[in-house]
């Protein structure tokens, strides 16, 4: 894939919409920037003022359901070492022996 040579005033746009936006990715910036034929101008996530109210509802319930998947997957991420760090806390509790089957060699039950 080729790299395209975008103006300076492009790339500042697009880095000052990726800082303003919160959650932003790059990939989101990206695709946002790149599919307005290379203008950053439209903000990833707000609409242009021709749209009605309709397609504005569509719009929010696309991205309240975009937010919603994210949310679950940042959970689902940070439980995973929540748990992996439980599971191994359990695997590390060692029964001390007592001082009577240290001597006679017998394990304890």
């Amino acid at each position: 894939m080729a790299m395209k040579d975008y103006s300076d005033e492009f790339k500042a746009d697009a880095v000052a919409l990726y800082e303003s936006t919160p959650g932003a990715t790059y990939k989101s910036i990206a695709a946002a920037t790149l599919s307005e034929g290379g203008t950053p101008t439209a903000r990833a996530g707000q609409t242009t003022s021709s749209a009605g109210p309709d397609e504005r509802i569509r719009q929010l319930e696309a991205r309240v359901a975009e937010l919603e998947a994210s949310e679950r997957k940042l959970a689902t991420e940070r439980d995973i070492p929540r748990k992996a760090a439980k599971y191994f806390a359990g695997e590390t509790n060692w029964r001390v022996a007592s001082s009577s089957s240290t001597t006679t060699g017998t394990p304890t039950a």
